[in-house]
């Protein structure tokens, strides 16, 4: 039977993974500055990160297929909700925007749905089970749900960003 991960690990990780939970739960509801660079952080983080698991998932073609599948279901709701997102400008330079809480929440929650069921797993049967991970079809349908909604929701704030500018300077 392989090693499972020691019960003081599990201790120290349990809070904080809960923590990022209510963190990221709490930041899908609330009001919250419009930063570029952190959209633009999102617009290269998730495709770098696709193309690694694209890669190290190359054998298991129904887990690319499930990933693309998820990209696009992933798009869709990122556009849904970036329709349903409420926008405000401050002044000159300060832009705010309101998510959509309820896909944002639907989209998280099946993600780290996925995640806690991959660690029990991890814990349960040990390493042994984790190489799976990227050759699972609901995982890479799952990830791919959460990468193409975060993608277009950034590509929405920054589109409406660009788009806040431009009145801007047309006005004056």
């Amino acid at each position: 039977m392989p090693p499972t991960p020691s019960p003081v690990v599990v201790a120290i990780l349990a809070p904080l993974v809960m923590w990022r939970f209510y963190s990221r739960f709490k930041r899908l509801t609330t009001r919250q500055r419009s930063r570029t660079w952190r959209h633009r952080t999102t617009l290269v983080f998730f495709p770098l990160l696709l193309l690694m698991v694209g890669l190290a998932s190359m054998a298991a073609p129904w887990a690319l297929v499930a990933l693309a599948c998820g990209l696009g279901l992933g798009g869709t709701l990122g556009r849904l909700a970036i329709s349903k997102t409420k926008f405000e400008k401050v002044g000159d330079d300060e832009f705010y925007f309101t998510p959509h809480g309820p896909i944002g929440m639907a989209v998280a929650a099946l993600f780290f749905g996925r995640l806690g069921y991959r660690a029990w797993e991890f814990y349960a049967h040990g390493a042994a089970s984790h190489h799976e991970f990227v050759r699972s079809p609901l995982t890479m349908l799952i990830f791919g749900i959460m990468a193409g909604y975060y993608m277009l929701y950034a590509v929405g704030l920054l589109s409406w960003r660009k788009r806040a500018a431009n009145q801007l300077t047309h006005a004056s």
